[in-house]
């Protein structure tokens, strides 16, 4: 199985479907070698409180970070900024700027995160004609706890107001559910997965379908559980070639 195979096959389901749900094999076969994938994965261990849950929840961690793919060069780091959703996209938290902490220097200039950004250039290139792309890169946390339940998306189905979307399992500890659904934009049920393995994921073709994720709750409510995914969104943003703030 080579990457240019998998890359093929993924372009054909997200064309025709809107979404599509890639195996942990397939999609290691696609990135290729991650020699540092157990660093990678350790720095999700250093994420910082959501502070902004309407619902008053204590149990997403994440940190964020921002890139620039112009339709010429490489991908670049653009300067820390906040995440911001419109409320039709997010009627929860929504509506504001939400300043998070960033995602490390070493992880966001590391080999496993150039290799994951890369992937999804290339397959969404593939998909959507773009001057240039801003990318958001949200690594998350979602805890779960006797008698409270973690909430991968508390907004419900939604969509997130950009073109692409990749859902990475990095790791699941501890944990049941968590079952990713896709709908069509009239509600419909088109299909359902549950990440389970690392590198496990999801391809959403944003203006398409809905997503969301069930709630997580602990295997053992006294042992530590978790849901660690890494969400990388595309949009297409002309305004990039002068690094301008982002808006959904």
């Amino acid at each position: 199985m080579t990457a240019a195979t998998v890359l093929d096959d993924l372009a054909a389901s997200v064309a025709r479907d809107g979404f599509a749900f890639l195996r942990a094999r397939r999609m290691a076969a696609l990135l290729g070698p991650m020699a540092d994938w157990d660093a990678f994965a350790a720095s999700w261990d250093d994420l910082c409180l959501d502070a902004y849950m309407a619902d008053g929840g204590r149990y997403r961690r994440r940190r964020h970070a921002c890139f620039a793919a112009p339709a010429e060069g490489p991908i670049r780091r653009l300067a820390h900024r906040p995440h911001f959703q419109a409320i039709d996209y997010n009627p929860l938290n929504g509506g504001r700027d939400r300043w998070f902490e960033p995602v490390r220097e070493e992880i966001g200039a590391g080999e496993i995160l150039a290799a994951i950004l890369s992937a999804c250039r290339r397959l969404f290139d593939c998909l959507t004609t773009a001057a240039s792309w801003l990318i958001e890169t949200h690594q998350f946390r979602i805890e779960a706890r006797a008698g409270e339940a973690g909430r991968p998306t508390p907004e419900g189905m939604h969509r997130d107001g950009v073109d692409h979307v990749l859902v990475l399992l990095v790791s699941r500890r501890n944990i049941q559910s968590g079952e990713t659904t896709i709908h069509d934009l009239q509600g419909r049920l088109l299909g359902s997965f549950t990440l389970t393995d690392p590198l496990d994921a999801a391809w959403v073709e944003d203006a398409r379908v809905f997503h969301g994720v069930t709630p997580v709750e602990p295997v053992d409510p006294a042992l530590p559980a978790y849901r660690d995914v890494l969400v990388v969104t595309f949009r297409r943003d002309a305004a990039l070639e002068q690094d301008a703030p982002p808006r959904s």
